[in-house]
């Protein structure tokens, strides 16, 4: 078990962010005796696959629709894997833009590398 402080460390998060996940529906750590927030290993895992989604920028509303779906069952797989399917669609689509980026990136500093080559040279 975690308690939020040492949850929110392993996952490099604040405990503020883990408060919102559970306002949000996304998460719903168990609770001591006393109400302490409690986070097992499927917890941290759960989270650790949220925030994966964050960080390619899927919205807070779709991992919502998705905690849902996957808390109403097996029978919603179909629309979980729909919205899964199409997450990784805008994440290649994401990785197209970066490679284009990167390319324009490599041939606008080779331009000023050799701009400077020559001005040395010249010197």
């Amino acid at each position: 078990m975690y308690s939020i402080s040492e949850a929110s460390s392993e996952l490099g998060v604040t405990p503020h962010s883990l408060r919102y996940y559970e306002k949000e529906g996304i998460i719903t750590p168990d609770r001591s005796p006393s109400g302490v927030r409690e986070y097992t290993e499927s917890h941290m895992k759960w989270l650790k696959f949220v925030l994966k989604l964050r960080e390619t920028q899927m919205p807070i509303s779709t991992i919502k629709k998705y905690t849902a779906l996957f808390l109403e069952g097996d029978h919603t797989m179909e629309e979980r894997l729909s919205l899964l399917e199409e997450h990784q669609r805008n994440i290649q689509e994401q990785l197209q833009t970066l490679l284009s980026t990167n390319e324009m990136l490599n041939n606008k500093i080779g331009s000023y590398k050799r701009v400077m080559a020559e001005h040395t040279s010249d010197s």
